[in-house]
């Protein structure tokens, strides 16, 4: 029996559970359902997205790296070409313009003291370019993580679901029992019984995955925001070697 066999009889056996079942079986299935299509959706977007991200991260950086020498005046069409969304491209945004203002402030301030003034980056100018840099670090962590809270909901959620649908299977089940035997009464306590069985499996079918990916894009975004922090420390580095007060 090959996978789309399984899947097929699966399918099958889940759609057959939810046509038997009573409105409010019906009315967890479809719970259900919609809560398999967001979780799905929101997984799969979010494992192509940090992938994508991490790819086009890497090619910029190693156009930064080869242009390290103009690191400030790089063209837009080699940085902001590579990727539609690119965090490290924001960052780099954000530390270039911060540093841009600050040397055009000390230009300004050193022309009135000598006719041609030599442009230096202080110990105080390179932390508060720091501070913007961590600032934009923190926004776009922000943007990464947005809805991976809709994962740890279904992981908790769906089994809670699949919990009642089972609950509410075996008392219509047990209910009918207690009627006596009869045909009619059989029918409606096998139909319990599947709501209840089915129910649960949904419900684990929704948890497991997203459980697992939850727990592996909660780690690839740890990984990535230390991958930010270094990308933003060589920036810096490279800002400071090149516009630093040599005595």
């Amino acid at each position: 029996m090959n996978f789309l066999s399984i899947m097929f009889m699966a399918t099958s056996v889940l759609f057959t559970a939810f046509i038997s079942s009573d409105f409010l079986g019906k009315l967890l299935f479809v719970a259900l359902f919609a809560l398999s299509l967001t979780t799905w959706f929101v997984l799969l977007h979010k494992v192509w997205l940090f992938k994508h991200v991490r790819k086009e991260s890497y090619k910029l950086q190693e156009v930064i790296l080869e242009r390290k020498d103009i690191v400030l005046h790089i063209p837009k069409e080699e940085l902001y070409s590579l990727a539609s969304y690119n965090p490290f491209a924001m960052i780099y945004g954000a530390i270039k313009v911060k540093t841009i203002e600050i040397l055009d402030k000390n230009h300004f301030f050193g022309a009135k003291r000598e006719e041609n003034p030599s442009i230096f980056l202080s110990r105080s100018d390179i932390e508060l370019i720091d501070t913007h840099s961590a600032i934009a670090i923190t926004k776009e962590w922000k943007t990464l993580e947005k809805n991976l809270s809709i994962l740890s909901t279904s992981v908790t959620l769906a089994p809670f679901l699949g919990i009642l649908g089972t609950v509410w299977g075996i008392l219509i089940s047990l209910s009918e029992l207690n009627k006596g035997a009869s045909q009619y009464s059989n029918a409606i306590v096998l139909s319990g019984l599947s709501t209840a069985l089915a129910t649960t499996v949904l419900g684990l079918i929704i948890a497991i995955p997203a459980l697992v990916a939850h727990s592996y894009l909660k780690s690839s975004l740890r990984s990535y925001t230390s991958e930010m922090r270094d990308f933003s420390t060589l920036l810096l580095s490279e800002i400071e070697l090149q516009y630093r007060k040599v005595d």
